[in-house]
């Protein structure tokens, strides 16, 4: 797989706490599946915007039911 290097700029704070969490999986890899989820669950955000504005909004307990599921950790 191809890769390209680019430099990020983060708050002290969170630059330590990504260097101990990353460990030896390393920060590039770690940083490279946190911003491919965030992807992917803006493109879902997309998608459901698209959804309730063809359906309208999803029903009230249909989300306390969603919200009541056990998602992988």
């Amino acid at each position: 797989m191809k890769y390209s290097k680019l430099s990020v700029t983060l708050e002290p704070d969170v630059e330590a706490e990504l260097r101990h969490v990353a460990g030896a999986r390393g920060m590039s890899a770690f940083v490279n599946e946190a911003v491919r989820q965030h992807l992917q669950a803006a493109r879902l955000r997309r998608l459901l915007d698209e959804a309730e504005a063809e359906a309208g909004p999803v029903p009230d307990q249909v989300r306390r039911d969603v919200d009541a599921l056990a998602w992988p950790g």
